[in-house]
């Protein structure tokens, strides 16, 4: 008598868990630096802007280039296999169905335009949606010298098609943060604080991919067009390097190191050459924000941006 047995779940949890992911040391230098900025935008109307230039060029003696805090959303590529993921035991799934759904960063210090530093990798959270299952993996960077802790990523992965390797009355969930360290976007009813606008170009992604995200979803008009986009699509993490400008230019007087925490939720894609507009709430020392093409008006991006103090002119 034949018997049939049930297929393998796409998710291992104890496995997935038991992973210990190896340390990546990487060095990057002002051109990095300054190749990230140009890639999100900066000094992309203007190229004396005064609250950018000293993003890309060392303007009145200057010693260093000051660094967006979003330069860091590019750490944990180091750690991938260079398409945006990263591979690992007891997680299967099909690549074209991944959904890159929210980032969360937190700056510990201002971000030197030069290091060598490492990652260290864990999984911070997975949890079984049914259809679906959301995978955390938490980046940590380090200088490799003094191992002072420069910033931690946290990147929420949705992997459709995963979901299901659990009980549905008691589906499995874990997590190594607190529930409320991450807060919950609010957008307020009233009218925002400031509004700042601004045209990506057609060759936006093929700039910002220079910057180590090489997913072809980016770049190759028939992958993107099998994945139901007309033509390739800009990164989410270019998305939100442009709401960071659009806050930091706003609230920062153009001060990078102002900003201490980031967060954002992608919520739609953005083709190059449109324009974004990132309309900022300011409450206390967070500003909530919200991006949306111009274009289409659609809401694009949501989230928000702790910042370290609140600035005087303000």
């Amino acid at each position: 008598m034949a018997t049939s047995s049930k297929p393998a779940a796409a998710v291992d949890p104890e496995v997935a868990l038991a992973h210990k992911f190896p340390e990546v040391s990487f060095d990057y230098d002002e051109r990095d630096v300054a190749l990230y900025a140009l890639g999100v935008g900066a000094c992309g109307d203007d190229a004396v802007d005064d609250k950018e230039l000293h993003l890309v060029y060392h303007r009145d003696g200057q010693s260093h280039i000051k660094v967006l805090p979003t330069f860091v959303s590019l750490f944990p590529n180091k750690s991938s296999n260079g398409f945006g993921f990263i591979e690992m035991p007891g997680i299967n799934f099909d690549p074209s169905l991944l959904l890159h759904g929210q980032q969360y960063i937190e700056i510990y210090r201002p971000i030197p335009s030069y290091a060598s530093v490492v990652n260290r990798v864990k999984v911070a959270g997975l949890h079984d949606k049914g259809k679906a299952t959301i995978l955390e993996i938490e980046t940590s960077t380090s200088l490799k010298e003094s191992g002072e802790i420069l910033c931690m990523n946290r990147s929420t992965i949705y992997l459709r098609g995963a979901g299901g390797f659990s009980d549905s009355s008691q589906p499995y969930t874990y997590a190594t943060y607190p529930a409320n360290q991450v807060s919950r976007i609010s957008i307020p009813n009233s009218s925002p604080s400031a509004v700042y606008d601004d045209q990506t170009k057609q060759s936006q992604a093929l700039l910002y991919r220079l910057s180590g995200d090489y997913n072809p979803l980016h770049s190759d008009p028939d992958i993107s067009q099998v994945a139901g986009f007309t033509r390739p699509i800009l990164h989410g993490l270019c998305t939100l390097g442009f709401a960071a400008r659009a806050v930091i230019k706003s609230f920062c007087s153009g001060e990078p190191a102002a900003v201490k925490g980031i967060f954002g939720r992608f919520l739609l894609h953005v083709y190059p050459g449109e324009t974004l507009s990132t309309e900022m709430w300011l409450d206390g020392h967070k500003v909530h924000y919200q991006t949306k093409v111009k274009e289409r008006n659609r809401a694009v991006l949501s989230g928000y941006v702790l910042l370290q103090h609140i600035p005087s002119s303000l």
